[in-house]
C-alpha cells in the first residue's frame, strides 16, 4: 500500500469515528494534525496522546484517553499494513 493511499484510510477512518458526533467534513483540520502525526509516531499511547492534544485544542472538548488509545491502534494496525510490517 502505498503512503498516499494509507492517508486516504486514515482520513476515513478518523472522519467516521466522529468522536464530538458533529458530523462528516467537519475535522478536517484535525485529520490533517492526526495523519501527520500518525507518519511519526509508532506508540499507541503516544499517538493517542497526539489525538487527545489536537482535538481538544480544536473544540475545546476532551475525549477519554481510551478513546484516543482505540483509534490510535486502527490506525497503526493500517500504517504498519501499509509498510508490510504485519
Amino acid at each position: 500500500m502505498e503512503t498516499s493511499e494509507m492517508n486516504r484510510k486514515a482520513a476515513r477512518i478518523l472522519e467516521e469515528w466522529d468522536p464530538f458526533t458533529v458530523g462528516e467534513g467537519r475535522y478536517d483540520m484535525e485529520i490533517v494534525d492526526v495523519v501527520a502525526q500518525l507518519h511519526l509516531l509508532d506508540h499507541p499511547s503516544d499517538l493517542a496522546k497526539q489525538i487527545q492534544k489536537i482535538y481538544e485544542f480544536s473544540f475545546g472538548k476532551w475525549i477519554p484517553l481510551e478513546k484516543c488509545v482505540d483509534i490510535s491502534y486502527k490506525l497503526l494496525g493500517l500504517k504498519y499494513e501499509a509498510k508490510s510490517i504485519i
